[in-house]
């Protein structure tokens, strides 16, 4: 875990983080039916090349592409391939890019076309269950503070919460302490400090929370094939709270 105490230290992940975000964006103009997610794994190594950053994902413990592209039941780690995405269908895109040092990291689940109301609304719950985690990323507040702010929303509204990934820490790697579990109890875990920068990511399922893993050995899916939605931010502690770096102004 590293404790960025230098104002250079975070304006750089924020720079990594703003740049993922960025990419994402630009991905979200291309979603659409009749694009494949391999299309969007392309691109989205292409807008890295352009950014002059390296997408961060991309040989990471051996994964082979530089975008997750995770569809309707599929949770994360979805790998891009010739898959025609439909109307209807939801896809999380998930991306990661390292500069100067630093890493970003962040995702966003989207619409294909124009989709059902259920699926609609586990997208909007699973968002807010995110935002109702990063209210809590504040410095004297514990880890479980934010788990538990996840998991009581998300599952007032009737859904689960994946409980075998979890958010984590980023900085100089990609994945550091402290993990951010999306359950938990209040006041339990790591205390929170001045300079922590935490990747927050709740993946939200319609059914179960139980999830298996394919025989690709990286795409995860729902036990009961119902669909799932996830989101992501990096967000840095600071004396005047939560400060989401991979936010778009």
């Amino acid at each position: 875990m590293v404790i960025l105490k230098q104002p250079e230290e975070i304006e750089k992940i924020r720079v990594s983080c703003r740049i993922a975000a960025e990419i994402l964006k630009e991905l979200e103009g291309v979603v659409k039916p009749g694009v494949t997610t391999r299309d969007l794994d392309r691109l989205a190594e292409d807008l890295a090349r352009k950014k002059k950053v390296i997408p961060a994902f991309k040989g990471y413990m051996g994964y082979p592409f530089a975008l997750c592209t995770s569809v309707n039941e599929e949770v994360v780690h979805g790998l891009p391939s010739d898959r025609v995405l439909m109307e209807g269908d939801i896809i999380s895109l998930d991306f990661g890019v390292y500069c100067d040092g630093f890493y970003g990291d962040a995702a966003v689940t989207l619409p294909v076309g124009r989709v059902s109301e259920r699926a609609a609304r586990l997208m909007r719950v699973t968002e807010q269950g995110l935002y109702e985690g990063i209210a809590k990323a504040r410095a004297g507040n514990r880890i479980g503070d934010i788990s538990y702010a996840v998991q009581s929303y998300v599952e007032a509204a009737g859904y689960s919460v994946v409980r075998d990934f979890v958010g984590h820490g980023i900085g100089r790697n990609l994945h550091e302490d402290p993990q951010v579990p999306n359950f938990g109890v209040q006041g339990r875990g790591m205390e929170l400090m001045v300079g922590m920068v935490l990747a927050i990511e709740p993946m939200v399922n319609e059914g179960t929370y139980q999830v298996v893993t394919l025989a690709d050995n990286w795409t995860v899916v729902t036990k009961d094939a119902k669909l799932s939605a996830h989101f992501e931010h990096s967000v840095a502690i600071t004396k005047d709270g939560p400060d989401i770096l991979s936010k778009l102004q």
